[in-house]
């Protein structure tokens, strides 16, 4: 293990966009290397040893990186890293403790995008097994390709500090890969209740679960079919979940030479596979409790399964009264696990935490192009304990102004609830982003749709351009005639704007596996001769769509349209699941309207508000990011934009 001179400021978890040296009192970052460019050459474990830190220090952050790599495999074999496969990392230390840190799926990488210098981190926050991730450890990496072509390098970051709240067991349940559907030996037998004991000076217990499916029956299942689980305490339900990743063709790694658009039992290729959270209630110091997992009901040949891992973590008490935590920079930054959500322009989109036991109410931040002079903007909000959430700070300056490539920016929590922050390490973040691109407002766009409809008998494909400082769609091209071409002059004016492309199939304007749509097009032209390179287009394999930003112009300054002085926004719970409160602070509200857009522009939803108050029903979303656009008496001149996280 190596220890830094210098103290690192980390990027936490999936959304960490560069470490970089930097001063972050209390202590410094140990970083410990495990696997260093294993090749991962067929279905085996790979299992090195490493020396952890004895355990006697405390730290505020323990973040895995798992960087996936690419090899040319000798004799180039038909299928070097062609495939989607499973890769699971495990620590298993001298005392019998094993864990799942992480689980990824690797992407169908032979595509113009993933050359053979290829790679990509992925961040896991492996915090909770601090008492694992200790001393001597056999770090495996489980890899289930029965091809080559990959490597993993894996490294972990232990921040030193003082965590949320101490973890004081880990107590494993279930770990496995079991048939589903088999009637003579059903899943629920591998998943019966097992009795827990808390240790003591438990306040609260979590079950952590890893599961994905995998494997096809004649009904898709478990890969390509959407099933639920429950946990149950003591016999009684705890919580219900599908198991289904539908948002696949929204995926950051793309385009890939391989079915990366359609939806799977709890994953999409390429990407991390998310860890399910499940509280455990009435969990207090020396209770026992019997936990048990339950299928929905299948009867099949038993050909699909489920890959399951879980465990219960205990914890203590929370170990500080009022702490925003800055987690992650979504916007700007060259992070490729945030490539949707970036080429932004003005906005910053950052991720924070309440860490502390006290609601936030309110938090100041200062932001910018790094060396620039730097905006302030509070946020005001409630957060409560334990709770994340997804902000878009108000337009900067020097963001709004940058030219050039890899610049640096960072943002910094300078307030909390109108006071210093109780840990002020991790407060800070940085990051590196490239400027959008500047239109001439003459530019022009071709547009040629292929093929494929929709169930109205149009179309799938359509773009529109939305002005982002009101927020309002300015020039559109939907409900379009299939294999047409048509040519639309912009004339906009200065200011700063964004093409929202979309694809209701989902299989972008060309797609190698559906030839019989055949392809469309959509060309950015400043003049008849020359085209620009729009970020995220990919020759038409886009999947579900994708986003240009823009500016004409030289923009001097955008109005923060969420700052308006007569109204204000409120949503809790925010992460919501099926219900979201919306609370208008201001004039009386009695006909506005609020519409739900997801991250590629579509309005997903639109409902009347006819009081200050309205309770919007969420279950119809799946888990994402979305936009909730408030017009306050259906003014469209003044609406009130807010990020809305939905977590099933």
């Amino acid at each position: 293990m190596k220890k830094n001179t210098t103290q690192i400021l980390l990027l936490l978890a999936l959304t960490l966009s560069s470490f970089m040296n930097v001063k972050a009192a209390p202590g410094d970052t140990t970083w410990v290397q495990a696997h260093d460019g294993k090749w991962l050459d067929y279905f085996n474990n790979f299992d090195t040893t490493v020396n952890f830190p004895n355990g006697t220090t405390k730290y505020r952050k323990i973040i895995m990186v798992f960087t996936l790599g690419k090899y040319i495999c000798p004799g180039a074999p038909r299928y070097c890293s062609d495939w989607d496969y499973t890769v699971q990392t495990y620590a298993m230390n001298k005392l019998g403790d094993t864990v799942e840190l992480g689980r990824l799926i690797t992407p169908y990488a032979n595509s113009a995008r993933m050359p053979a210098s290829w790679s990509q981190p992925y961040y896991f926050d492996v915090t909770d097994f601090a008492t694992v991730l200790r001393d001597s450890n056999k770090i495996r990496v489980h890899y289930s390709g029965y091809s080559g072509g990959f490597t993993a390098n894996i490294k972990f970051a232990m921040i030193e500090g003082t965590p949320e709240r101490d973890v004081l067991g880990v107590t494993k349940l279930w770990a496995g890969s079991w048939a589903f559907g088999n009637a003579s030996n059903p899943i629920d037998n591998k998943v019966s209740a097992k009795t827990l004991t808390a240790p003591v000076g438990t306040k609260e217990a979590v079950y952590r679960l890893n599961i994905t499916g995998h494997g096809s029956d004649a009904n898709g299942c478990s890969e390509f079919c959407e099933k639920y689980y429950q946990v149950l305490k003591n016999g009684t339900l705890l919580k219900q979940k599908s198991i289904w990743r539908d948002n696949c063709g929204f995926n950051n790694f793309y385009p890939q030479n391989g079915t990366w658009i359609y939806n799977r039992g709890n994953w999409c290729p390429g990407d991390l596979v998310h860890t399910n959270f499940h509280p455990i209630p009435s969990v207090s110091s020396g209770s026992s409790f019997d936990l048990s997992m339950a299928f929905e009901p299948y009867i099949s040949d038993g050909s699909g399964s489920y890959t399951i891992f879980g465990n219960v973590v205990f914890y203590g008490p929370m170990n500080k009264t009022i702490d925003a935590s800055l987690d992650e920079i979504i916007a700007p930054t060259l992070n490729e696990n945030y490539f949707r959500e970036n080429g932004r322009i003005g906005y910053t989109t950052v991720k924070i935490r309440n860490s502390g036991t006290d609601v936030i109410n309110n938090i100041e931040f200062e932001y910018g192009v790094s060396g620039e002079t730097l905006t302030k903007a509070t946020w005001t909000g409630t957060l409560a304990s334990l709770s994340d959430t997804v902000i878009d700070l108000p337009f900067s300056e020097s963001l709004l102004k940058a030219t050039g490539s890899n610049l640096p920016y960072q943002v910094s929590i300078l307030k909390v609830n109108g006071a210093a922050d109780v840990d002020v390490t991790n407060n800070k973040l940085t990051s590196t982003f490239t400027p959008v691109i500047a239109l001439p407002s003459n530019a022009f766009i071709n547009f040629y749709t292929n093929k494929s409809l929709n169930g109205m008998g149009m179309s799938e494909s359509s773009w529109r351009i939305i002005d982002e400082k009101s927020g309002l769609v300015v020039k559109s091209r939907i409900n379009n005639t299939p294999e047409t071409v048509y040519r639309d002059t912009l004339n906009l004016p200065t200011g700063v704007y964004k093409l929202v492309v979309s694809d209701e199939g989902c299989d972008g304007l060309s797609w190698w596996a559906n030839p019989s749509a055949g392809a469309g097009y959509i060309q950015v032209k400043p003049t008849p001769f020359t085209s620009y390179n729009l970020r995220g287009y990919f020759g038409g394999d886009f999947g579900c769509g994708f986003t240009q930003y823009f500016k004409v112009g030289t923009p001097t300054n955008i109005k923060n349209v969420a700052a308006a002085e007569d109204f204000a926004v409120q949503a809790y719970p925010n992460p919501a699941n099926t219900l979201v409160n919306i609370v208008i602070e201001g004039k009386q509200i009695n006909a506005g309207q609020l519409l739900v857009i997801d991250n590629i522009g579509r309005v997903v939803m639109v409902q009347d508000m006819h009081a200050n108050t309205s309770a919007v029903n969420t279950s119809s979303l799946a888990n994402g990011v979305y936009t909730m656009k408030i017009f306050p008496n259906k003014n469209e001149s003044q609406n009130i934009p807010y990020k809305l996280v939905i977590v099933k």
